[in-house]
Formats: structure tokens, sequence, C-alpha cells
């Protein structure tokens, strides 16, 4: 599966690249991740791939489970016609309109605001727990 992931701004504080280079490394056997770093929403927009399925983590999209967004990844790889999964993670002010429209879901980690860059390692956290959820692997609990 080919996964992309969107960002503004790149990673500085040594927490978050090893954090970061950690979990990439664990996706490696899962999916092809591609991070694309921008330095705002339209570039990040552009690198994304132009027929990719775009879901956007924004604090007012939709709260899900880990199995729920297994579950997305589930229905992505089984009807997604091979079309890259785009997940993008909009800056300090959040998505403009444009990209919450062109979305196919919004995703929130619950009703707090996070930043951005602690919201990238989420991100990669949570992919690798649906992928071994997905897979029947331990990692995950109920």
């Amino acid at each position: 599966m080919k996964v992309h992931l969107g960002t503004i701004g790149r990673l500085k504080e040594s927490y978050f690249v090893e954090a970061d280079e950690e979990y990439r490394k664990r996706l490696r056997p899962y999916c092809t991740l591609t991070v694309h770093e921008a330095k705002d929403e339209a570039g990040m927009v552009a690198a994304l791939p132009a027929n990719c399925h775009l879901y956007v983590f924004d604090e007012g999209g939709e709260a899900m489970t880990s199995a729920q967004f297994a579950e997305l990844l589930a229905a992505e790889q089984q009807h997604g016609g091979g079309a890259p999964v785009a997940f993008a993670i909009g800056g300090a002010d959040g998505h403009s309109d444009v990209v919450r429209k062109r979305a196919r879901r919004l995703i929130a980690f619950g009703k707090l605001t996070i930043a951005h860059r602690l919201v990238r390692i989420l991100v990669l956290e949570q992919l690798y727990r649906a992928f071994k959820i997905l897979r029947g692997e331990p990692y995950h609990r109920d």
C-alpha cells in the first residue's frame, strides 16, 4: 500500500526526529510511506499525488478509535482501486476550506488542539498500530 503524509514544516526537535525515524522504520514492512514536507499548504497539496484519496487531520474532524482507523485503511486496501492514500497535517493555523472540502474525511485526535509536529508522530504511530491490527499481530490492546 502506498501512503503519503503531507506536512507543513520540518521537524526540528531531536526527540520528534527520533520518534519519526522509529515509526517510519517500523512501517517499512507494511507500506511504502512517503513524507512530503512543505513550507505552506499550497506546497503540501502540490506534493501529494493528484489521484490520491486524501484524509485530513483537523481539530474539527471526526474522532475515531484505533480499530476504526484500521478499518479505514482496510477499506482503502480493498476498495481504493490502487489509488495512493494521503494524510494531511495542517500547520499552526490548520487547513483551508479548499483542503477540507477535497478530503474524503476529516479526522481528529479528539477535541484537543495538538501541535502539528506532535500530530505527525501520532499519525505515524496510528498507521503502525492500524497495520498491526489488520495483520492480527501483537501491539494493540482493546
